[in-house]
């Protein structure tokens, strides 16, 4: 029997989640039911991201992870994004069983994720990585400029209901660039829309490998802003995020004014988000952002 680690038990998905935090207690049984169906047995220390368990396992002689997710994720469309990719830049799927929330996956060096870069470095790794993601999409997954479209529309209710956390020309100028970006024709480019460092593994195939991707259409600088806001403690001058920004935009080989619209557009999103959810650290992180370019 596994223990499910406390920092997984205390991550905010589960503060208003009844129906998770029951799953929290189940996860032991979960993962020795599922090991035995698949012929697994654990091979390290568990581990875990926002939303799933993974632990590491062996089948027969060959190294693999076990991850766990809860009852109300899609794991249809996560799988079918890891078959999309089908190995090419993210993480290799093994076998999945829908019913139980469970993908076996290639293990990867869970010890070493792009947090290990200098914030830089990795920012420019990150643009690689999105370029490398960007091949052809199926046109049924959603599309950035829909994201883009619904964001504009939303963006004035969200702030004025928060009690208007941020200036008023901040918030013009997020709508402008949801505007912009929900007018144009975003090509069907795949498009990671959860690009983050954390989600960025060494020791697979490749020397860097996305795990959870979320398969979107469209722009593949969407999400920008989580890659800056991520790391940006570290980054304490402009001229850094700037710095940041731009090995981001040469590295992804993406439009230097539809990167910024972006960037203004998911850092508007996010302050909102966190600060509806009741998030403290982040939405200040987008506040810099946005009165940096906005």
């Amino acid at each position: 029997m596994i223990t499910v680690p406390t920092s997984f038990r205390e991550m905010p998905r589960w503060w208003h989640d009844a129906d998770g935090r029951a799953w929290l207690e189940q996860l032991p049984a979960l993962v020795t039911t599922q090991a035995e169906h698949w012929g697994l047995r654990p091979d390290g220390p568990v581990r875990h991201g926002s939303n799933a368990l993974v632990v590491p396992v062996r089948q027969g002689v060959r190294a693999a992870v076990l991850r766990l997710a809860p009852p109300g994720d899609d794991l249809a469309t996560e799988t079918a994004a890891l078959r999309h990719w089908a190995g090419h830049g993210v993480v290799e799927l093994l076998d999945a069983d829908a019913d139980a929330g469970a993908m076996l996956l290639e293990r990867l060096d869970g010890e070493r994720s792009l947090h290990t870069l200098p914030a830089l470095e990795a920012a420019a790794v990150l643009g690689g990585i999105a370029r490398d993601l960007a091949v052809p999409a199926p046109d049924t997954v959603p599309s950035t400029r829909d994201i883009a479209a619904e964001e504009a529309a939303g963006f004035a209710r969200r702030w004025s209901a928060l009690g208007e956390p941020v200036q008023r020309h901040l918030l013009e100028a997020a709508i402008r660039a949801a505007r912009r970006l929900a007018t144009r024709d975003p090509g069907d480019l795949s498009v990671d829309g959860d690009l983050h460092h954390g989600q960025v593994l060494g020791g697979g195939r490749r020397e860097w490998t996305v795990v959870d991707p979320v398969l979107l259409r469209g722009d593949p600088e969407f999400d920008l802003g989580r890659v800056l806001w991520t790391r940006l403690d570290e980054l304490p001058r402009d001229t850094d995020v700037l710095a940041a920004l731009d090995s981001f935009v040469g590295a992804a080989d993406v439009p230097g004014d539809r990167a910024r619209d972006w960037l203004l557009v998911r850092s508007m999103s996010y302050l909102l988000w966190g600060l509806e959810q009741g998030l403290t650290l982040d939405p200040p992180r987008c506040r810099r952002l946005l009165e940096l370019l906005g």
